[in-house]
């Protein structure tokens, strides 16, 4: 793994904890459980190093829980 490449992987992984913490936090409710669905799909894109949909799937995941 080059060292960009790893940047990005602890890009994400830190932009997953955040999306998480959040999630951990919001009330239960119809929100909740649209992030996490969004969350789910980021952690498979994550799970298959394509990174870009990670962040695509946990930004929507975080304008679910506003």
């Amino acid at each position: 793994m080059n060292e960009d490449s790893q940047s990005q992987e602890n890009q994400t992984a830190k932009h997953m904890a955040s999306v998480k913490a959040a999630w951990d936090k919001a009330p239960e409710g119809p929100k909740k459980a649209t992030a996490l669905k969004h969350y789910q799909a980021a952690e498979k894109a994550h799970e298959a190093e394509n990174d870009e949909e990670a962040h695509k799937e946990l930004k929507e995941a975080s304008r679910a829980l506003m």
